[in-house]
Formats: C-alpha cells, sequence, structure tokens
C-alpha cells in the first residue's frame, strides 16, 4: 500500500471531473463511467479548468489522474458528436474561435508545473491516450489497451499524437500504430516504452501513487523546474504540429468517411471508407 493511498480522502468535487486529495497528492478522475469517461463538450472544459486549479493548490506537490470504472478516458463522445449533428468533440460548433477545445487542453497538461503520473486501469482511446502520455509519468494496467483510433473514425489524428507517439516510440513506429488505429496492451506498452510500467491491475493504484509521491517528496521547486525543462522539447514539437494537426483534422470532419464511421459506430457494423469529400 502506498503511503499517499492510505491517506484520509478530502477536498472532494464531484462532477464530470471528479476531483479529490489525498495527502499531498491530487487525484483527478474522469467521472463518465457509463460512456467509458468519453470526454463530451462539458467534461473537456471542466479538465482544463480542474487541471489548472489543482495546480495551484498550495496543499499538494503532484497530481494523479486517471478514470472512474472500467475505463480510463475513450477520448471523444462519439455519441454526442452525433446528437450534434455529427459535429465531433474537436469542431468549433458555436464557437467563432480559431483555438478549438483539442488545442486548450493539450497547452493545459504541458503547462501544469506539478508532477503528473497517469494511472491507466482501462481503455485509453484517442484524445485520451495522449493526454496520459503527455503527463509526465504513465503507470498502466497490464490487460489494459491504449492506442489513437482516429484513423479508424475517418479523422486525422491531430489531436497530440503527433507530439508524443514519435517521441516515445519513434517515427516509424508512431506511423504504424497511429495510420491503422491499433491498439496495445498495457504489457505491449511497456516493452515499446510507451509507458513507463505496466503492472497487475491490483497493483496499479499502489504502483502509480508510490510514484506519485516520490515526485511529491523531492524538492519542489528543483522537480518543477527539471520538468520545465525537459517540457521543452514538447513545447518545441507542439508549436511545430500541434495547429497544423488539428486544422487537417478539422478538415477531414467534413469529409464523408467521418460521417460513414460515425454511421458505422452507432449501426454496429465496419465503415466503408471511400476518401470523398
Amino acid at each position: 500500500m502506498s503511503r499517499a493511498s492510505s491517506e484520509v480522502v478530502d477536498d472532494v468535487i464531484e462532477g464530470p471531473i471528479l476531483v479529490e486529495r489525498q495527502g499531498n497528492v491530487h487525484v483527478v478522475t474522469f467521472n463518465r463511467p457509463e460512456r467509458m469517461n468519453a470526454l463530451d463538450l462539458a467534461a473537456h472544459e471542466q479538465l482544463g479548468l480542474t487541471l489548472r486549479r489543482v495546480d495551484r493548490d498550495p496543499h499538494s506537490r503532484a497530481i494523479v489522474v486517471t478514470g472512474r470504472g472500467r475505463a480510463f478516458c475513450a477520448g471523444g463522445d462519439l455519441k454526442a458528436a452525433q446528437d450534434r449533428g455529427g459535429a465531433y468533440l474537436g469542431d468549433l460548433v458555436g464557437r467563432p474561435w480559431v483555438h478549438s477545445h483539442g488545442r486548450e487542453i493539450i497547452h493545459t497538461v504541458l503547462g501544469l508545473e506539478k508532477p503528473t503520473v497517469a494511472m491507466i486501469n482501462g481503455p485509453a482511446v484517442g484524445l485520451g491516450a495522449n493526454l496520459a502520455l503527455l503527463l509526465d509519468a504513465a503507470v498502466m494496467a497490464e490487460d489494459a489497451v491504449i492506442g489513437d483510433t482516429h484513423v479508424r473514425a475517418g479523422l486525422v489524428a491531430g489531436d497530440g499524437a503527433a507530439i508524443i507517439w514519435p517521441l516515445l516510440v519513434g517515427p516509424n513506429r508512431a506511423k504504424e500504430f497511429l495510420m491503422t488505429g491499433r491498439m496495445l496492451t498495457g504489457r505491449d506498452a511497456e516493452r515499446l516504452g510507451l509507458v513507463n510500467a505496466a503492472v497487475p491491475a491490483d497493483q496499479l493504484r499502489g504502483r502509480a501513487f508510490d510514484l506519485a509521491q516520490e515526485f511529491a517528496d523531492a524538492a519542489p521547486y528543483a522537480a518543477m523546474a527539471t520538468k520545465a525543462i525537459i517540457n521543452q522539447y514538447l513545447w518545441m514539437m507542439t508549436n511545430q504540429v500541434l495547429d497544423l494537426g488539428l486544422a487537417w483534422e478539422h478538415l477531414s470532419q467534413r469529409m464523408d468517411d467521418c460521417t460513414e464511421a460515425v454511421a458505422a459506430f452507432v449501426e454496429k457494423r465496419k465503415p466503408t471508407f471511400t476518401g470523398t469529400m
């Protein structure tokens, strides 16, 4: 049992994003288990607000991010997209702004100063996978799965995958996984260096909290400044590829393949892609 996981839980805030503090570690939990913690617009916006708030909270020194129920985060909510007439989560529905929700949350994650640990308890898909990998460390259940399935939905993998996957597994392997939408088990993700560790499910919480507590016990300024230095690599890649990726993803939402993928998902059939608009 980790020290942090044995602390009394306090500072609980309910909603699509659940917040609690255990000792000097804040836990941020995706809290839509009935949708495999898929992010609708409300959850997406609250996630950014929540992460910024706990990052400035003086009562903690590290942050663990996880999912409630059997999933970590299934990415964008396709059912919510269909309810909006096919508009995908990253679409600028009703917003005359240049920058999308996806850009905002990725910038938020990269701008966090406290050390962060992803505790991947179940499927981490699309944006859910990329957010987990953009945190400082990822500990995964051996039988959980992770992957970016944008291409399977007829979409460009534009919301962060091109930043982090090539840095973790190399360009060729990144292209293999992102262009096929293939999912990886925790064991394979650890073997490839995509995550820091994969452990049996009953050991996941202890391993993740032990790492978070180790981060929390470090000299705070030294740890945070070291993180900020290393994150300059991620910021360089972000400035190079994120806006282009999101623009191309936005364009792919207008293509017939995206509409077909959403319809096939709802109808539980294999999509037929044509590459047309």
